[in-house]
C-alpha cells in the first residue's frame, strides 16, 4: 500500500483550518465548566443534603453515558421536543432547527467536562486541611475570603495535573463535533478524504495535527505548573 503524500500535505494544511474552532471549543467549555465545577464540588464536599444529592445524580448520569450518546440526544433527539413545544405549546414562531450547531457542541461539552471537573475538584478539596478554613474564620476572615485566599489556591494546585488531563480528554473528544457539523479538524479531512477515499491519509494526518495539539497544551500546562512549583514548596513548609 502506498500512500498520497501530496493529498497528505494538502489535508494537512486545508485541516489546520480546523484548529482555531477546535481550540475556541475546547478553551471556552474549560471557562465555563471550571467554576461550575468547583460550585459543584464544593457542594458535595460540604455534604449539603438536596443539592448534593442532585450534583451526584447528575455527575453518575453523565459520567455513565458515552459522550456520543449525549451528542445523538441533544442534537438529533431534543430539538425536534423542542420544536414541537415551542410551535404546538408555546405557538411560537421560531425555527429551532436553525440554531447553530457550535451551541450543541458546546452545550455538550460543557455538560460533561464539568461533571468531570467537578470529581476533580472534589478530590483537590479533600487534600487540603479543614482546619485551614476553621483557623482562617477565627481571625476574622468571611467564609468566601477564606476560600479566595486560602482554599482555592491550594485546591487548584492539587487539581492541576488532573485538570490538565481533563483538559486533553476534552480536546480529544471534540473531535467529536463533526457529529453536529461543526467544521473542525476532523470535518474537515473526513470532506476531503471523501473525494477520492483517501480515509487512511486522512486519519494518519488528523492523528498528527492532535498530537501536536494535544502535547502543545500539556506543554502550557507544565509551564504553568513549574511557575506553581513555588507555592506548592510554600504551603508544604
Amino acid at each position: 500500500m502506498k500512500l498520497n503524500t501530496e493529498f497528505m500535505r494538502e489535508v494537512f494544511i486545508s485541516s489546520l483550518g480546523g484548529v482555531p474552532p477546535t481550540l475556541k471549543l475546547t478553551f471556552i467549555t474549560l471557562l465555563v465548566s471550571l467554576p461550575i465545577a468547583f460550585l459543584m464540588a464544593q457542594s458535595r464536599a460540604e455534604k449539603r443534603n438536596i443539592s448534593g444529592k442532585i450534583i451526584t445524580a447528575y455527575v453518575s448520569v453523565i459520567r455513565g453515558t458515552p459522550v456520543v450518546l449525549q451528542i445523538l440526544f441533544l442534537y438529533s433527539l431534543l430539538p425536534s421536543f423542542l420544536n414541537y413545544f415551542i410551535k404546538s405549546v408555546l405557538h411560537l414562531d421560531f425555527n429551532i432547527f436553525k440554531v447553530n450547531p457550535v451551541l450543541y457542541a458546546f452545550i455538550v461539552f460543557i455538560l460533561n467536562n464539568t461533571a468531570v471537573l467537578s470529581e476533580v475538584f472534589r478530590s483537590s478539596l479533600m487534600t487540603v486541611n479543614h482546619g485551614q478554613m476553621e483557623a482562617a474564620l477565627s481571625i476574622g476572615l468571611s467564609k468566601r475570603q477564606a476560600y479566595v485566599r486560602i482554599i482555592i489556591p491550594q485546591t487548584l494546585v492539587a487539581a492541576l495535573p488532573n485538570i490538565c488531563n481533563s483538559t486533553v480528554s476534552l480536546l480529544k473528544s471534540t473531535s467529536l463535533a463533526f457529529m453536529m457539523s461543526v467544521q473542525d479538524i476532523t470535518a474537515i479531512a473526513k470532506v476531503r478524504a471523501a473525494n477520492g477515499y483517501n480515509y487512511i491519509e486522512a486519519y494518519l494526518v488528523i492523528a498528527v495535527i492532535y498530537i501536536i495539539v494535544c502535547t502543545s497544551v500539556q506543554i502550557l500546562f507544565n509551564i504553568i505548573e513549574a511557575r506553581l512549583s513555588s507555592y506548592k514548596k510554600l504551603i508544604s513548609n
